[in-house]
């Protein structure tokens, strides 16, 4: 498939051509499935340490998270219509079959979910994804793309005795790939608000560039139809930026607009992170935090709530 084609459909498998070759990468799709009390996350993907090829699944639940792994040749992948799949366990826009059993973590779990009602960002062929015209060069270590801001999620997964059943609730789709996630960064995500109609994102992240490296922000909001993108390519500042252990303050300013984030943080769970296409680096996340976003335009409020049951990541270096 043509680069540029890959580009305008980041959902595809970006990283065919190392399959091949042993240079280090990666690529992972994020499925998170959230109820008001529970939630459930899996990420599907490949890593390649030169010969060291594999796939994994990944699952992270408001309390548990698990590192699964498989061989390279389990991984298999299709472009229309877009689906991947890892042994058993398929992964699609539109549904996600799980069937995945793990004994020397004593873990089981299978299950189905459909997807319905995908609302995504608007994108035009300037701003391809999320990272707008920083989608198009080709030396990036991280590249980061949203597949859907909110869905609506129906059936059900089992965990060994545990079962959460999803009707009508909410689904956040993304993806990440290239060789090294940044070494520090924040990426908080939440679409359980009061306002149903409303869906969350924001990183900030530290990011190599040639010679030098920069604070790299993207953030979106849709609510009621209406979104509004928060980026440092449409000259987006960073006007408050506050972390603790547990708690994050942020304020975006674009213009007219002030966006205001405020996190209380749940204890996280580990996850694995890729340097140079080696999943070695310990992250912790939560997906069972609360996230107040307040959008003004001026002086106005035009959006102030609290998601709950949001994702959560705080690295450091």
């Amino acid at each position: 498939m043509k680069k540029i084609d890959l580009i305008k459909n980041p959902e595809l498998f970006q990283g065919e051509k190392y399959l091949n070759i042993n240079k280090n990468y990666f690529e992972g799709w994020y499925f998170k499935n959230t109820t008001i009390n529970n939630g459930i996350s899996f990420i599907p993907g490949i890593n390649i340490d030169g010969k060291n090829k594999k796939s994994f699944i990944q699952i992270i639940t408001n309390n548990e998270s698990y590192f699964v792994n498989y061989n390279i040749d389990d991984f298999k992948f299709n472009y229309n219509p877009f689906y991947i799949q890892i042994k058993n366990n398929i992964f699609s826009k539109e549904k996600i079959h799980i069937d995945i059993t793990d004994k020397s973590q004593h873990l089981k779990i299978d299950g189905s979910v459909e997807y319905t009602n995908s609302k995504n960002i608007n994108t035009n062929k300037f701003n391809p994804n999320i990272m707008g015209p920083f989608s198009y060069i080709p030396f990036m270590e991280c590249n980061h793309a949203i597949l859907s801001m909110k869905n609506t999620v129906n059936g059900s997964i089992r965990i060994n005795d545990n079962i959460i059943n999803f009707n009508n609730d909410s689904g956040y789709i993304e993806k990440d790939w290239g060789c090294s996630f940044p070494k520090s960064y924040i990426w908080c995500q939440g679409n359980n608000f009061k306002n149903l109609n409303a869906s969350f994102m924001l990183a900030i992240a530290n990011i190599p560039f040639k010679i030098f490296e920069f604070k790299g922000i993207i953030c979106d909001i849709i609510v009621d139809d209406e979104e509004y993108k928060f980026a440092t390519y449409n000259n987006t500042k960073l006007i408050n930026f506050k972390i603790t252990n547990n708690t994050l303050d942020i304020t975006l300013k674009k213009g007219e607009y002030h966006l205001d984030v405020q996190s209380r943080c749940d204890k996280g769970l580990k996850l694995s992170a890729p340097v140079k296409g080696k999943m070695q680096k310990d992250i912790f996340e939560s997906i069972s935090s609360e996230i107040m976003v307040t959008l003004k335009k001026n002086k106005n409020i035009i959006f102030s709530d609290i998601s709950f049951n949001c994702g959560v990541e705080m690295v450091k270096e």
